[in-house]
C-alpha cells in the first residue's frame, strides 16, 4: 500500500475501489498524522471514533457493491460548520461548549456522499481573518519553508 496520507482524493478512490486500502485502514491512517501534526495546532478536534465508525460502514457499502462518490475518503472540517454531536467553537469563546444538535448543510452532503470525519480545523475566529492570528485555539503553525529561508510562513487564508 503507497502512503496514503499525501495522497490526492483521486488515488485514495482508485485505491479503495481496487481493494488496495481499506477505508479502516485509511481512516487509520489519516487520525494518526492528525494526532502526529498536533504540534502544528491544525485541528482544534480529532475525531477518531467518529472516523473509524464512519470508515467501517464505508467498508460495507463497498463490500455490497453501494460505494457512493466520496466513500471512505477522510476530510477534516472547518470548526465553522455544525457536526451533530461534536463541539463546534468557530474559534470563538462565545461559543465554548456548544455542541450543535443538528448538521450543516455542507457536512450533511460530505458524509451522504460517504465522507469519514477525521476531525474539525482550526481558522480564524469565525473565519474573519487571514493568517489564523484570532483562534482562541492559537495560532496555526505552517509546515513549509521557502528555500534557504527559515522564517515562518502564514498557513493562509481563514483556515490554518
Amino acid at each position: 500500500m503507497k502512503d496514503m496520507v499525501g495522497a490526492t482524493v483521486a488515488e485514495m478512490r482508485d485505491a479503495l475501489a481496487a481493494g488496495d486500502v481499506s477505508a479502516v485502514e485509511l481512516a487509520e491512517a489519516h487520525i494518526a498524522a492528525a494526532e502526529a501534526a498536533r504540534p502544528l495546532n491544525g485541528y482544534v478536534t480529532i475525531t477518531p471514533e467518529r472516523a473509524r465508525a464512519q470508515a467501517a460502514e464505508a467498508d460495507d457499502r463497498r463490500a455490497r457493491s453501494e460505494a457512493r462518490p466520496l466513500d471512505g475518503i477522510p476530510v477534516a472540517v472547518k470548526d465553522l460548520f455544525c457536526t451533530e454531536g461534536i463541539a463546534t467553537g468557530a474559534a470563538s469563546r462565545i461559543l465554548d461548549g456548544f455542541v450543535p444538535p443538528y448538521e450543516s448543510t455542507v457536512t450533511a452532503k460530505l458524509f451522504a456522499a460517504g465522507a469519514v470525519l477525521c476531525g474539525k480545523a482550526n481558522l480564524d475566529e469565525f473565519a474573519m481573518g487571514s493568517s489564523t492570528i484570532t483562534s482562541r485555539h492559537g495560532v496555526t503553525l505552517n509546515p513549509w519553508r521557502r528555500r534557504s529561508d527559515d522564517r515562518p510562513l502564514a498557513p493562509g487564508g481563514s483556515s490554518g
